[in-house]
């Protein structure tokens, strides 16, 4: 959407074309959400910068067909790194050779993605934060191999979308997961301590802090499986540093199936 609506040329790739349909549907809903605001007095300008940004977009099940005619690969499907190489192996065999590749992962090392691929110069990571329409934020992820040529374009696509981006080496969570998560996972040991209510923990992060939401309402709409197998992942890689210690509780909403918002419970209930 945020690449459609600055012109670019985009095509949508997905598993299925009903799941490209509701995307697209989602798509179109939030554009209307953007222009109501953006051309609250001029209907007529909003509903043609909706066709133009839609005109830019095509949508296909067969990510190796459309592959041969792009500048910019964007990666954004499931957290789990063998199946992200296995999508960038094949893709590398179509893909031509000034073709940029990047992931959107929040976690997982974009070295080893690289690595799976001839292009691990033309290779780097752009981690766009949700919801990507209204957050400015991009990490521009340089790995040892990414080239200054590579970044520098990463760094300009990230400018011409619109937003700030923010340079970081591939290390784990980059910036803001890398301070977000161990502070999430402190909130939890602060709790597990009995130190203090979740919910005043809460409430002191939002008013003595000023942030939008305190640590349980962020991990409940993160969805605690999600947070468990990034805080997984990083212990794995330094099983001794104490800022990735699992949580106990934490794995147990998570193996009672309480994911958080999207399951309707995890630290707090919701209708």
């Amino acid at each position: 959407q945020v690449a459609a609506a600055s012109g670019h040329t985009v095509v949508l790739v997905d598993q299925s074309d009903e799941i490209l349909k509701k995307s697209t549907k989602g798509i179109e809903e939030s554009l209307k959400r953007v222009t109501k605001k953006k051309f609250a007095d001029k209907p007529e300008a909003g509903a043609e910068f909706i066709k133009k940004t839609l005109k830019n977009l095509t949508t296909s099940t067969d990510a190796a067909s459309v592959v041969h005619s792009t500048d910019l690969v964007i990666e954004a499907i499931v957290e789990n790194l063998e199946v992200k190489n296995q999508l960038f192996k094949s893709l590398d065999k179509f893909a031509p050779e000034h073709t940029i590749f990047a992931s959107n992962t929040s976690s997982l090392q974009i070295t080893e993605m690289a690595n799976a691929t001839t292009r691990q110069d033309r290779f780097g990571g752009l981690h766009f934060f949700n919801p990507v329409p209204m957050m400015k934020l991009v990490e521009v992820i340089k790995t040892p191999m990414t080239s200054q040529k590579t970044f520098e374009s990463l760094v300009d696509f990230s400018k011409a979308v619109g937003k700030s981006p923010v340079s970081c080496k591939d290390t784990p969570g980059f910036i803001v997961n890398r301070l977000l998560v161990p502070y999430m996972m402190e909130a939890v040991r602060l709790f597990e301590r009995g130190d203090a209510s979740k919910e005043d923990i809460d409430v002191a992060m939002k008013l003595g802090a000023g942030y939008p939401m305190g640590p349980f309402e962020l991990l409940d709409y993160v969805g605690l499986d999600t947070s468990k197998y990034i805080i997984d992942g990083w212990h794995s890689l330094e099983p001794n540093n104490p800022l990735f210690a699992p949580s106990p509780l934490l794995n147990k909403l998570v193996e009672e199936k309480k994911l958080g918002k999207k399951t309707g419970e995890g630290f707090y209930k919701y209708k």
